[in-house]
């Protein structure tokens, strides 16, 4: 990413090589390629710095869009404070009502707890899915399903329950975000934990 400056101000971004007219003078696209940073600069085009200080994961902030600064013979992009997404669920209010956009009380939309947590739900069905033909057949009057089976099934639904708890339990959205965090060790774990496998 490039940007043009004039008069110390960042004028134009250019987020790929473009052909460009500065003056009366016209200068191909591969100028971006071949010219050095030096050279660029003496046009007025300066390579762009980005300052990911500010910046958060996208799963769980929203982030600011980038803001271009000229200093010290640099152009840098930043970020600016990002925002939070809502942890638990946002109703629909009473003027929400009053202006026809939906019911008081019910949900306007979904907060990060209970994505997560329906997340949860699709993997462990996912998990349980290969042996739910045993399932069907026992109650179907065919051979029982297997006892180990069936305690790993218990202990899938176990523990996305346990899972859940934990989402539900976060203060934060940061807290959240640290239940999915694997540590350095061998192997690594998180703090969410992982289903248990058939067989181990």
């Amino acid at each position: 990413m490039w940007a043009r400056v004039e008069s110390d101000t960042v004028t134009k971004i250019y987020t790929r090589p473009k052909a460009l007219s500065i003056g009366d003078t016209n200068y191909p696209a591969n100028i971006f390629s071949l010219w050095t940073s030096a050279e660029l600069k003496t046009i007025g085009i300066y390579e762009v710095v980005i300052d990911n200080t500010n910046l958060k994961n996208k799963e769980y902030y929203i982030n600011t869009n980038q803001t271009f600064a000229f200093a010290s013979n640099t152009v840098t992009a930043s970020y600016g404070t990002a925002t939070a997404q809502a942890i638990a669920d946002t109703l629909f209010t009473a003027q929400d009502e009053t202006d026809g956009l939906g019911t008081e009380g019910e949900v306007k939309t979904r907060g990060l707890k209970y994505n997560h947590k329906e997340v949860i739900n699709l993997q462990a069905a996912g998990i349980l899915q290969d042996t739910d033909w045993m399932v069907i057949r026992a109650a179907e009057g065919g051979t029982a399903v297997p006892g180990a089976t069936t305690t790993w099934r218990a202990a899938v639904r176990t523990k996305a329950n346990s899972m859940q708890a934990q989402i539900d339990g976060a203060a934060n959205v940061d807290a959240l975000a640290a239940l999915y965090i694997y540590n350095s060790e061998t192997p690594p774990v998180r703090p969410l934990g992982e289903f248990p496998i058939l067989g181990e």
